[in-house]
């Protein structure tokens, strides 16, 4: 497998920092996001905590009256 250097600003890479998994390599974090800008999401786009967020919107919606 060959390896490439990718130049990027130093605000860029911050970001890219607080996006990363703390358990992924950065060839994981980037193949996520690539497949997440598909059409729909695909598994594991979410992170555990967002997942449980948006289940807990979901919920509220459906108890809430109409």
């Amino acid at each position: 497998m060959s390896r490439t250097s990718i130049p990027i600003d130093t605000d860029t890479k911050d970001r890219l920092d607080e996006a990363k998994r703390d358990d992924e390599t950065w060839d994981e974090f980037l193949l996520r996001i690539v497949a997440s800008t598909g059409d729909g999401m695909s598994p594991g786009t979410l992170s555990d905590e967002e997942a449980e967020e948006a289940m807990e919107i979901v919920r509220e919606g459906r108890s809430s009256p109409r």
